[in-house]
């Protein structure tokens, strides 16, 4: 049963983190966590997403907060996440162990030059890492082939271009694998990215696809290679994101990027061998309340999770 939007508020803790790199353009997190009679949940959809796609990360929160995870253990494999910076090896130092990297590339203000210097960087100082790059809609076809053609071996290129259409041309086009996000993420029909043979990896995401059940659910009908990865998720978040990653058998999980925050709700999950243990989060209360957001952006988020209950209540497909 759907939880009400009084229940959900009054186990509620919004939480602004700082961050040590900016990252899509933010250089602060915000975070609306739920302490839940079977967890903790996490609801962070990015500021700019309406009600009714933020609706399917507030069903990740409660599903995590009032459900429970699913059962798993062990650890899991992780890559760093090298955001779109001139200066990658203070980054990369943050990724002790780790023998994948995820690379963003196509960045508005940047060129494919600045790219290919990116890489070149990584390449030269992990010369025996594993490399992927994650383009973010940002490439025309004709700019995603001239990449792939430039950027030599890559295990994938990441979401190239913005459509299904554009991403199975690529993958006809170029050599390189094509992995499918924003296809899957945010698209009304995520498994148009099978029928067209668009993408060769699924990256998911637990919280844009509304729960691990759901991101489970979704990887085995795809029957694509898959990567499970952060949405920039907090300590919280990361939970779900590692038991999704466990229940698939991810490649290296996007799962590392809590080491580009300063601080966060809980101590940083201790990276081994590039390798991140399955535990459960209980954030400390003094981070709670030193990370607390203004009283203005807590109520921003309670409206932001009223309209999204609305939304639950108003579709069946999205139910808990």
């Amino acid at each position: 049963m759907l939880p009400s939007a009084d229940e959900i508020l009054e186990r509620a803790h919004v939480v602004a983190l700082p961050m040590a790199v900016k990252f899509r353009g933010i250089t602060t997190r915000e975070a609306l966590l739920i302490d839940g009679p079977a967890g903790w949940g996490e609801f962070s959809p990015f500021v700019e997403y309406g009600a009714r796609e933020s609706a399917a990360w507030l069903r990740a929160g409660i599903v995590a907060a009032f459900t429970g995870l699913p059962e798993a253990h062990g650890t899991v494999e992780v890559n760093g996440t090298i955001p779109a910076v001139e200066d990658v090896e203070p980054v990369l130092a943050r990724f002790p162990g780790v023998t994948t990297f995820k690379i963003k590339v196509a960045e508005p203000s940047q060129s494919l030059d600045d790219d290919l210097r990116r890489v070149t960087a990584v390449r030269r100082l992990r010369p025996d890492a594993t490399l992927r790059v994650d383009a973010n809609r940002g490439w025309s076809v004709d700019q995603a082939v001239e990449a792939a053609e430039a950027m030599g071996e890559l295990e994938y290129i990441e979401q190239p271009c913005a459509t299904v259409e554009e991403l199975a041309e690529v993958r006809r086009r170029t050599t390189t694998p094509i992995a499918a996000d924003e296809s899957i993420r945010r698209a009304s029909d995520p498994y148009r990215v099978a029928e067209l043979k668009a993408a060769d990896v699924a990256v998911c995401k637990v919280a844009p696809l509304g729960g691990v059940d759901r991101l489970v659910q979704i990887a085995r009908d795809l029957a694509l290679d898959v990567t499970v990865a952060s949405a920039l998720d907090t300590a919280v978040g990361m939970d779900a994101g590692l038991v999704a990653a466990k229940l698939t058998g991810s490649r290296a999980a996007g799962l590392a990027t809590q080491r580009l925050f300063i601080e966060d709700v809980a101590a940083p999950r201790e990276l081994v061998n590039g390798q991140l243990e399955l535990t459960r989060t209980t954030p400390d209360r003094d981070r709670l309340h030193g990370l607390r957001a203004s009283g203005a952006r807590r109520d921003w988020w309670f409206d932001r999770v009223r309209a999204c209950v609305e939304v639950l209540e108003r579709d069946p497909q999205t139910r808990v």
